[in-house]
């Protein structure tokens, strides 16, 4: 039995459109209903059809919904939530993509109080944006951490979790905060590093003539990928999520300093300790099918 007869998607970017996709490759009599705030997203995604229904507002892609899905920035969830407020059935769930989610969940439930409200989040994107940019295997073997509040009921916990695992995810339960502690280490983080290390590089162009767009190593090339992802969402999540990535760039900072001192006074037994630890860590993430071990991370040339 399918967990969702009639879903509605708000936000129709590489997330939303993947979600559509997904669904009607694995649940192809789901009811899919889309909305977007751009004129020529909502027009594009008619096109490409891959929604039942494409709303010109918000209130009108909910009114028969039993699950609402909202794939916006983290920083509009509230007032994505507030348009369809008047609107919103009384038996819907309400779920939503964001990386951070205490933030958004206080968000949704200051907009929706009565409503039912199954927080998510699938790990899983690529740094290109847009509804064209979405492809239905994007979640297939990847993890969806699902983040109910306190009390959630059971049964609502449940269909989300079977709705992820139709798309093909692997479903994870986790308390919204630890879920941002734990997020802020292996995404968001990583991604302030990226941008950091690329903003440097490219204040440094005039500098070297050139030479570091010219020359760009893996590693380099490789943080490039990360720091091209999607400014809007990517702003919202670290003021979303301020607290724990404060937290986990403090302690960055103590272990760079660490580094740091160790390169100045010659300690090569502290490098080749870190360096060992960290190839442990990367075996672990291939035998956890989570990347591939194909050389090159497994371009094509």
């Amino acid at each position: 039995m399918l967990p969702f007869a009639r879903v509605t998607i708000i936000g129709l970017g590489l997330i939303g459109s993947s979600i559509a996709r997904a669904v009607q490759a694995t649940m192809p009599t789901v009811r899919l209903t889309g909305y977007d705030a751009s004129p020529e997203v909502r027009e594009r995604v008619r096109e490409l059809g891959f929604t039942d229904d494409v709303t010109d507002t918000a209130g009108a892609s909910v009114v028969d919904a039993d699950l609402v899905i909202f794939c916006v920035p983290v920083g509009a969830m509230g007032a994505a939530a507030a348009e369809i407020a008047d609107d919103l059935p009384a038996d819907a769930i309400v779920s939503d993509v964001g990386s951070s989610k205490a933030s958004v969940l206080a968000a949704l439930a200051a907009a929706l109080p009565d409503a039912t409200i199954i927080p998510a989040h699938p790990v899983a994107g690529t740094e290109n944006s847009g509804p064209d940019a979405g492809f239905a295997t994007l979640f297939k073997d990847r993890w969806c951490i699902v983040t109910p509040p306190e009390g959630a009921d059971p049964a609502a916990v449940q269909k989300v979790e079977a709705f992820w695992q139709r798309l093909g995810a692997n479903v994870d339960t986790m308390d919204p905060k630890h879920h941002d502690l734990v997020l802020a280490v292996t995404s968001h983080l990583p991604h302030l590093i990226a941008y950091t290390i690329v903003g440097t590089a490219s204040d440094m162009e005039g500098v070297t003539q050139g030479e570091v767009i010219k020359y760009s190593a893996g590693g380099f090339r490789d943080f490039t990928r990360i720091a091209a992802s999607d400014p809007t969402m990517w702003r919202d999540v670290f003021l979303s999520n301020k607290d724990a990535v404060l937290e986990m760039l403090q302690r960055f900072s103590e272990d760079l300093t660490a580094l740091q001192r160790a390169i100045r006074w010659g300690d090569g037994d502290t490098l080749f300790d870190l360096f060992t630890r960290t190839r442990a860590v990367r075996r672990s993430i291939i035998e956890q099918g989570q990347d591939d071990a194909a050389p090159d991370f497994g371009r094509h040339h």
